[in-house]
C-alpha cells in the first residue's frame, strides 16, 4: 500500500517531466519500459525527487528504482521515522519448566 501523497506526487513529478495526465500513469509502470524513460530522464526525475522530498538518493540504490510503484515505496520508507528499539526486555528463561 503506498501512501497517497507520496504517490501522488512522484507520479505527478513524472507528468510534468513526460508532458503526459497523471492520470495516465499507474504504480506498476516500468520508468523505462512503460514510460520511455532513459539513463539519463531517470536519474534526471530521481534528482526532482530528491529536491521534492529532500533527502539524497544513494547511487547503490538507483538499480532498484525500476517502477513509479518501486520508487513511491523507496521514498516512503526513507520518510519513515526510524523505528524505536523495544525497551522491554525479554526473559530467556520465560516459558521454559525447571527441572
Amino acid at each position: 500500500m503506498h501512501d497517497q501523497a507520496v504517490l501522488d506526487k512522484i507520479v505527478q513529478a513524472l507528468a510534468d517531466y513526460l508532458k503526459r495526465d497523471a492520470d495516465s500513469i499507474q504504480p506498476s509502470y516500468h520508468l523505462r519500459d512503460d514510460l520511455g524513460l532513459d539513463s539519463m530522464a531517470v536519474i534526471e526525475l530521481l534528482y526532482k525527487i530528491e529536491e521534492t522530498f529532500n533527502l539524497q538518493i544513494p547511487d547503490q540504490d538507483l538499480a532498484g528504482l525500476t517502477t513509479v510503484g518501486t520508487v513511491a515505496n523507496y521514498v516512503e520508507r526513507r520518510l519513515a521515522p526510524p523505528k524505536q528499539a523495544s525497551t522491554t526486555k525479554t526473559n530467556p528463561t520465560k516459558g521454559k519448566k525447571k527441572k
